[in-house]
């Protein structure tokens, strides 16, 4: 079981199945989410996932083109999860709303075209300029 939440403790969130896949990504929107740099997400099974409390969701297109729901702790603005309708199976995870941030490392770092030019990446990760094929 994976469990996670918002800052505040107002959002919490259970996930009964293991991690998929986590990559560090540098999208535009995910550069917002950031507040500047990238985020890790984390794939998940959306099969089975229990959310305690009351996330905000909003829709938006992301870079993939793909429609995107992002929920987020509306008490303390913690960005939580994204999901979208191309691949309703898995629910996207922020990796530091984990109560455990080391359950899984990133495998690549995606969308590198749309990095700040003083971003850095881990070397020893491949890197995607854009979107690589989905992970499951």
């Amino acid at each position: 079981m994976t469990n996670g939440g918002c800052l505040c403790g107002a959002v919490r969130y259970e996930i009964p199945g293991e991690p998929i896949a986590a990559r560090a990504c540098w999208c535009r929107l995910c550069q917002y989410l950031g507040a500047g740099s990238g985020t890790v997400n984390v794939a998940f099974p959306s099969a089975g996932v229990t959310i305690t409390g009351e996330p905000r969701w909003r829709t938006d297109t992301a870079d993939s083109g793909n429609t995107l729901r992002r929920g987020f702790c509306a008490e303390c603005g913690t960005p939580l999860f994204s999901a979208t309708d191309a691949r309703p199976h898995l629910i996207f995870v922020r990796a530091g709303s984990l109560d455990d941030p080391n359950l899984i490392a990133p495998g690549a770092t995606i969308w590198t075209s749309e990095a700040p030019t003083w971003a850095h990446f881990d070397p020893a990760l491949p890197q995607v300029e854009k979107q690589p094929p989905p992970v499951a």
